[in-house]
């Protein structure tokens, strides 16, 4: 079973200036999804045509020429063919009400969790409680940790409504724990890359490279200065000779100073290098040349981490915080290490929500006073890095048991079939309960009908039995001067609700004779179109080519 893709170019490429989490993940995963996804078709729901184009030479490229379904907002009904629509974030309320013209039975929608902690997230999943999301669809946590969170926010929300409006029901979608993937293939290195890499890094046979991979940023990813106080240790206790390779990019020269600065108080016996993450041949020396992966994470906008199923596919030993989904990822003392951390109790931190929901603190503010309450252990640090570097053989130990365990549990090649089974069990519920749903008679209140909300607005409503009659005695004459209108600027902006020229001449022609009712006019059309036209005969006694009786 596949589904109807959301697709922007933007979302799923790492080429952009500003290489983020999501961009890494929606690359990765279009990249399985070609690769992986049983579809004998594609379809994509696209903002511009041109993005249909541009998934469908991505698609090529990946040797899946297949037929490709574009799905804008003018077709939207069409993705009842396919019977799922994905959505790259957990916002699907918001595409549940556009469902809701079409019947909530259409099609499942399915999005996924990435951040939760930004305020537009946080307000798509509160929103899940009052918008149309039914049973058949399904919001996928990337890890146990934040399906935890996920969870906590809408048992808030029940709370609020319950106090709020008594409510007694709620409807929800499914929240299956679905991993991110990746290719494992791509982190496998011949000991010819792996010296020349080590080369190019400027490490020593005896010299021990520890890699973090990601943005550097201390206050919206990894507060750097844990890994720096438990490498210097570290180095102090083994006597090695430790290099630390940072790969990624900081957003500005503050940052990048500040980093160094840290470093340069921290661990001064550690020599540390920067690369630029955004570049593959970086990435490719920092993978292959390094001997440990660390990502000590402790910010609050991390929810799953892929760096660490990376670095295990990498067959390196990783150093991680014991954190939000490294805990589903790194099994401690097999992989890896994780590291204790420790936040304050619930209670102490409404000051930093009531800050950042009232603007006071932006939202890197947010997660960057967040993450300063948040510690890491230092000296469990310190022993996990000193074991790591101290033994060869425990290196290659967990570096081999962690390259096991991405690849039969990470690789989009486990991970797409669990999409697949999930598209295909949401339509399996959506055929079975959608058919005892009771339509409403305003689906989305906030987007009513405008001629039911401002129904108090006019003097009169057209109705079936309203007497309409021709302005002009000779229908020749109209005619003429319709032609006229609807060559006018003021008049043909609004073209897609007016009738056609035959659908207007057929009703001058019928009123030529006599007067008629509104009903009566538009009689003898197909019927698909009658409504249409029905409302049309105001337009034409707007632009006076028809009066209406008293």
């Amino acid at each position: 079973m596949s589904a109807c893709l959301y697709y922007h170019p933007e979302a799923y490429t790492t080429s952009g200036p500003k290489l983020m989490g999501r961009n890494a993940a929606g690359e990765s995963f279009l990249r399985g999804f070609l690769t992986h996804s049983k579809a004998h078709e594609f379809w994509v729901q696209v903002q511009h045509a041109d993005h249909g184009q541009h998934f469908a030479k991505t698609a090529e490229a990946f040797g899946r020429a297949l037929s490709v379904k574009v799905v804008d907002k003018r077709s939207l009904g069409a993705l009842s063919g396919v019977g799922v629509a994905y959505q790259p974030g957990p916002g699907i309320g918001e595409h549940a009400f556009q469902r809701a013209s079409f019947g909530h039975g259409a099609w499942s929608l399915c999005g996924i969790t990435h951040t939760t902690s930004s305020a537009a997230a946080m307000d798509a999943l509160a929103n899940l409680l009052v918008a149309p999301v039914q049973p058949w669809d399904a919001v996928i946590c990337t890890s146990s940790a934040v399906k935890d969170n996920v969870l906590r926010v809408l048992q808030a929300q029940v709370d609020y409504l319950q106090a709020r409006l008594g409510i007694t029901r709620t409807v929800l979608p499914q929240l299956p724990v679905i991993p991110l993937g990746i290719h494992t293939a791509d982190f496998v290195y011949t000991p010819a890359q792996k010296a020349a890499a080590r080369t190019a890094l400027g490490a020593g046979p005896d010299t021990l490279v520890v890699l973090f991979m990601g943005r550097l940023s201390f206050h919206a990813k990894a507060h750097p200065l844990a890994m720096y106080q438990a490498l210097e240790a570290a180095a102090q206790t083994t006597g090695k000779q430790v290099l630390l390779v940072e790969c990624g990019w900081h957003a500005n020269t503050h940052i990048s100073q500040a980093y160094a600065t840290a470093a340069g108080l921290a661990c001064p016996s550690v020599r540390v290098l920067t690369l630029d993450g955004r570049e593959a041949q970086q990435r490719l020396h920092a993978w292959a040349g390094a001997d440990v992966f660390c990502s000590l994470s402790d910010n609050i906008q991390e929810t799953f981490g892929i760096v660490p199923i990376e670095a295990m596919a990498a067959g390196l030993p990783v150093v991680v915080s014991d954190w939000d989904g490294y805990k589903d990822t790194v099994r401690h003392g097999i992989d890896g290490f994780r590291i204790p951390t420790l936040m304050p109790g619930a209670g102490l931190g409404s000051d930093l929500a009531l800050r950042h929901a009232l603007e006071v603190d932006t939202y890197d503010m947010y997660c960057g006073h967040a993450c300063s309450l948040v510690a890491v252990d230092t000296e469990a640090a310190t022993t996990a890095f000193t074991r790591l570097l101290e033994s060869p053989q425990l290196r290659q130990q967990m570096g081999e048991a962690g390259r096991q365990r991405a690849t039969q549990v990470y690789d989009w090649a486990v991970i797409i079939p669990q999409y697949e089974a999930l598209w295909a069990q949401l339509t399996e519920i959506r055929k079975a309960q959608s058919p005892s749903l009771k339509p409403l008679p305003h689906p989305w209140p906030a987007r009513m009908d405008p001629f039911y909300s401002f129904a108090s607005y006019p003097t009169r409503v057209l109705y079936q039995d309203m007497v309409l009659s021709l302005v002009d005695a000779d229908l020749g004459n109209a005619t003429r001067r319709l032609a006229q209108y609807r060559q006018l600027a003021m008049v043909n902006f609004a073209k897609v609700v007016l009738p056609n020229e035959d659908e207007c001449q057929a009703i001058l022609t019928n009123l030529a004779q006599s007067s008629q009712t509104a009903g009566n006019l538009v009689q003898g059309l197909p019927a698909y179109r009658q409504a249409f036209v029905f409302r049309s005969l105001v337009w034409l006694v707007k632009i006076g080519m028809l009066k209406a009786g008293k």
